[in-house]
C-alpha cells in the first residue's frame, strides 16, 4: 500500500459519518478500509478522523472530499441537523492533505450515479434514457435530499438543491387531511415533514390522532420501549404485515404514495429524460412496499403526461453508501 496514493472520502449525515479510502488511479476498485461512526459519540469531524486514521500510519492521502448534510459556502458548512461546523482549510492544516473539498451530500450522491453499474440498481421502470438527458435524484433518509445532473462538455455535472424543504402538495383526500392536521403544528409543511425519516412519525401520529387507524396496546408498548426512534418498528411491522399493525401499514403506504408523487413532480420539473434515481437509506429498505403500494402509479399520475413519464427510466440505488464513491469522484475531478 505504501506505493499507492489515496483519496479519503466521507459521508456526513445527521446520525452517522461513513469514511473510506479510494485508490486515486482506480475508483472502480471501490471503497477500502470503510469506517462508520455515530456522530453523537464524537465532538466533530476532526475527532472522527483522528479515530479513523489512528493505526493507519504511512498512508499517502493526497486529497479528501466529504458529502455533508447541509449547504456548503466557500468550502465551509454549518450542519443543519447537527451542531457541527466543518472547514476544509482547517482539515488540510491538521491532517496534511494537499486539498480537501466539502460538497452537499446530495451532490455527492448524484455525482456517483453515472458511475454505477446496472447490478447496483433495481429497475422500477425501464424507460428509454435520452443520451445526455437531465437526471433527477431523490433520496429520503433522515431528511429528504434532492439533486440533479446535467450534461455538458462530454460529462455529467451534479448539483444539489434544498428541494426537500419545498411545500408539500397533497394528491389525495387523505393527504389533504394530513396537510390540514400538520399545518397548525409546523406552520409551513415541507415535503421532508412527510417523506423522510423525520416525517414517518408525523404520518403515524396523524393516522392515530385522526382515527384512520387504531394503535393496539401491544404496539404502543413496543414503541414506548424503543424510545425516540420508532421508525424501524413501524417499517418492520408494515413490511411483515404483522396482524394488528394496520396503522404501520397505512403509514408506509402513505409514505410511498407521497414519495411516488414527489418523484413524478421532480421528473416533470427537471425534464429528467436521462432518468430518475431513488437514493438514500430508506428506499432499499422498503423496496417491497414500493411495489405493494403502487409507487409507480403515483409517479405516473400526472394528468395528460402519463405517456411522457413512461419514457423516463426509474431506478432504485441498492447501496445507500454510494455517496462515498461520488465524493471520491468529485475530488478526482477537481485534481484534473
Amino acid at each position: 500500500m505504501a506505493d499507492k496514493t489515496y483519496i479519503l472520502a466521507g459521508d456526513l449525515g445527521a446520525t452517522k459519518t461513513n469514511i473510506a479510502l479510494f485508490d486515486t488511479t482506480d475508483l472502480s476498485a471501490g471503497p477500502q478500509m470503510l469506517g462508520s461512526y455515530l456522530n453523537a459519540e464524537h465532538d466533530g469531524l476532526h475527532a472522527i478522523l483522528r479515530v479513523y486514521l489512528q493505526g493507519k500510519p504511512g498512508l499517502d492521502i493526497q486529497t479528501a472530499c466529504f458529502g455533508v448534510a447541509g449547504p456548503v459556502i466557500d468550502n465551509h458548512v454549518r450542519m443543519i441537523n447537527l451542531d457541527w461546523e466543518v472547514d476544509a482549510g482547517e482539515l488540510c492544516a491538521e491532517f496534511g492533505w494537499r486539498s480537501a473539498w466539502l460538497i452537499n451530500d446530495l451532490k455527492a450522491l448524484a455525482n456517483a450515479v453515472p458511475l454505477l453499474p446496472e447490478r447496483e440498481m433495481y429497475v422500477l421502470q425501464q424507460g428509454i434514457a435520452e443520451p445526455g438527458g437531465s437526471i433527477a435524484v431523490i433520496a429520503p433518509g433522515t431528511g429528504l435530499g434532492i439533486g440533479y445532473l446535467t450534461w455538458a462538455a462530454g460529462r455529467y455535472t451534479a448539483y444539489a438543491t434544498e428541494g426537500g424543504h419545498a411545500s408539500f402538495a397533497p394528491e389525495t383526500p387523505l393527504q389533504q387531511e394530513l396537510l390540514a392536521w400538520l399545518r397548525p403544528q409546523l406552520g409551513q409543511v415541507a415535503i421532508e415533514h412527510v417523506c423522510a425519516g423525520v416525517g414517518l412519525p408525523n404520518l403515524y401520529a396523524f393516522l392515530k390522532a385522526s382515527g384512520h387507524a387504531a394503535e393496539p396496546a401491544w404496539l404502543a408498548d413496543e414503541l414506548a420501549a424503543q424510545g425516540d426512534d420508532n421508525n424501524v418498528i413501524i417499517v418492520n411491522h408494515a413490511l411483515a404485515q404483522t396482524p394488528g399493525s394496520e396503522i404501520c401499514q397505512l403509514t408506509l403506504q402513505l409514505f410511498v404514495e407521497i414519495l411516488g408523487a414527489t418523484a413524478g413532480n421532480l421528473a416533470l420539473g427537471l425534464g429528467a429524460t436521462g432518468g430518475v434515481y431513488l437514493g438514500g437509506g430508506i428506499p432499499p429498505r422498503i423496496l417491497p412496499a414500493l411495489q405493494r403500494y403502487d409507487f409507480m402509479k403515483f409517479f405516473l399520475g400526472k394528468v395528460g403526461y402519463e405517456e411522457y413519464l413512461q419514457r423516463f427510466p426509474v431506478r432504485l440505488i441498492l447501496d445507500p453508501g454510494v455517496a462515498l464513491l461520488g465524493a471520491a469522484a468529485y475530488a478526482q475531478q477537481q485534481e484534473h
